[in-house]
């Protein structure tokens, strides 16, 4: 007796979707809700962005107005409005959290072998702070807005009517929470999420400096937070602290200001400094050269910025010693700077260098940073800064440390970090494109200002003398160069997230832990425990064509971890 066999239904095989943090829920809720140290990443780097965009229209909108003497597009009052309001989006929103808080929060715990930080709750709300502070430095506009200049100085804040000056110190205010919350976040996270082997001297750079911009983040911001809480309880109240007419100090208010603002110029720059030593590094395919040095100067840094304010009021009546003790205090701290420049300088040499979009913007840092501390120099020493003081020599100096090297360094490390972000490659040739352009747009617009500066063109200023047009010609012109550059990023990230190639998992051959997992990474970010070792040794890299991009070689990564092995236990038997 024969059986017959029913034929087997046809089966569609099932086509997994690749699990990452991109995929792995969908809507607006499940990323506002997020606790994943990547979505916040990502939803702080867009707004970061955004509001980079609107101080970006600012700042054209001021350049347009000094394209000529006296009255071209605007009033004196709405140009003092204009300034304020760039100044204060630039530093609050866009410069401070850029690399900690956006490209810092994806990159982290990626970084350090951790599942995410330590406190997910924190960060979300960390988040939400800025959020609310963003809001209500925006929603001073409605308010009548505002024209004191980003630093708010008395007793100017005190006693202007316009409406937008409490809803401003308000939005700072949060947004200072926000930046503790995050450094206190990092600190814990490097202290208590490493994964075994993981020891302080096989931290890759860039976590270096974010756990020292944490420290200053924690420590500093609170003088801020109580700063202008003083100031809106003088406001409101009518209570006399920093209003000369009611018995209060304005010097007063500029010391607590300085105590915290400066220290905040390493926010930005000691991150910018730690993701250039990925690039140099990454991009040259050469072990760092001086690990340790560059270590810790990203801690003297942070610890030299809690003495150095007193170098922003040389002419506010300080005392003669004071001024000199100082004074030397800001040509140390150039020492550690020095010695990260030193120390690039050196990895690059006889490196197998890949002028790779992120290695054009570490090349532009490298040449702008060295102009922008050259330049503070000059204000650093006494007789000159008496005579450079307010002026567009100033402006000039900050633009070339803020932005010259601080969101450079952010774009270049965007770059490096895009195709982890998003699974996708960009146009190299485009890319490169925009860093070329950002640079000569940049330095057309800033470097004419130094000259500007030292014929005594003072900052701030609505109006200026007939001789000085030319160098406000050519410095208008400039901003609209670099303004060209920045829409040719944007235009070729917005394509890679259209029709890029799939990125591989390392596709410039580095040795960090975030190489290791997928792009984009994985909701938990490593599939198996990752293996720590040296960051910087590049020698186990082999090209994949298949991929393109680059894998360990077994047979390398095992005999290096063998003599590693050996090692430990010699020094353990010493």
């Amino acid at each position: 007796m024969s059986t017959v066999t029913a034929p087997r239904p046809h089966v569609v095989d099932h086509v997994d979707v690749p699990d990452n943090y991109l995929t792995h829920s969908r809507g607006f809720l499940s990323w506002i809700l997020t606790l994943d140290h990547k979505r916040i990443g990502v939803m702080y780097m867009g707004a970061v962005l955004a509001s980079f965009f609107v101080g970006g229209v600012f700042a054209l909108l001021l350049r347009t107005e000094l394209l000529t003497p006296g009255r071209t597009i605007v009033s004196a009052d709405t140009y003092n409005q204009f300034f304020t309001l760039h100044g204060a989006i630039m530093v609050f929103l866009v410069i401070i959290p850029s690399i900690p808080a956006a490209l810092g929060n994806f990159v982290l715990p990626i970084m350090l072998g951790a599942k995410d930080v330590a406190f997910p709750r924190l960060n979300l709300f960390s988040f939400w702070l800025w959020l609310a502070g963003a809001g209500f430095t925006l929603y001073s506009l409605a308010a009548g807005g505002f024209d004191t200049g980003w630093t708010f100085y008395t007793p100017y804040s005190t006693t202007t009517t316009t409406g937008g000056v409490i809803p401003v110190l308000t939005g700072v205010f949060i947004l200072g929470f926000s930046s503790i919350f995050t450094g206190l976040n990092f600190i814990v996270t490097v202290h208590k999420l490493r994964p075994p082997g993981m020891t302080w001297f096989r931290m890759p750079l860039f976590l270096w400096a974010l756990y020292s911009t944490a420290i200053i983040q924690v420590l500093a911001t609170p003088v801020l937070a109580i700063t202008l809480c003083l100031l809106i309880v003088e406001r409101l109240l009518n209570i006399g602290i920093f209003n000369p007419s009611m018995g209060g100090d304005p010097v007063l208010y500029q010391h607590f200001f300085w105590f915290y603002s400066h220290p905040a110029v390493y926010i930005m720059i000691v991150p910018a400094m730690g993701i250039i030593s990925e690039l140099i590094a990454v991009h040259a395919h050469r072990t760092i050269f001086g690990y340790r040095f560059i270590a810790f100067s990203s801690i003297a840094i942070a610890m030299f910025s809690f003495i150095v304010w007193g170098h922003h009021m040389f002419v506010s009546g300080q005392s003669g010693l004071m001024n000199t003790i100082f004074s030397l205090i800001s040509f140390s701290v150039a020492i550690p700077s020095a010695v990260k420049t030193f120390n690039w300088t050196m990895t690059l040499y006889k490196g197998t260098i890949s002028l790779t979009a992120p290695m054009m913007y570490a090349l532009a840092f490298l040449f702008l940073f060295t102009i922008g501390g050259l330049t503070g120099i000059h204000l650093a020493t006494l007789n000159t800064d008496v005579h450079l003081h307010d002026t567009y020599f100033v402006v000039a100096h900050f633009h070339y440390v803020m932005m010259g090297s601080a969101l450079i360094a952010m774009i270049g490390g965007l770059h490096h970090w895009w195709p982890k972000m998003t699974g996708k490659m960009y146009d190299e040739k485009l890319a490169i494109a925009g860093c070329i352009i950002i640079f000569v747009g940049f330095n057309l617009t800033f470097f004419t200002q130094f000259m500007l500066g030292s014929q005594g063109m003072p900052r701030r200023y609505y109006d200026y003398q007939p001789e000085f047009q030319i160098y406000h010609v050519i410095s208008t012109i400039g901003s609209y160069v670099m303004g060209i550059g920045f829409l040719t990023t944007a235009v070729c990230f917005v394509q890679s997230l259209r029709s890029g190639a799939p990125a591989p998992a390392n596709p410039w051959g580095g040795r960090s832990l975030e190489w290791q997992c997928a792009s984009p990474p994985p909701h938990d970010n490593f599939k198996n425990t990752p293996r720590v070792g040296n960051p910087y040794d590049f020698s186990m890299l082999q090209w994949n064509p298949t991929t393109k991009g680059y894998d360990v070689d077994p047979v390398r990564e095992a005999a290096a971890f063998a003599v590693e092995a050996r090692n430990e236990q010699a020094r353990g038997h010493a």
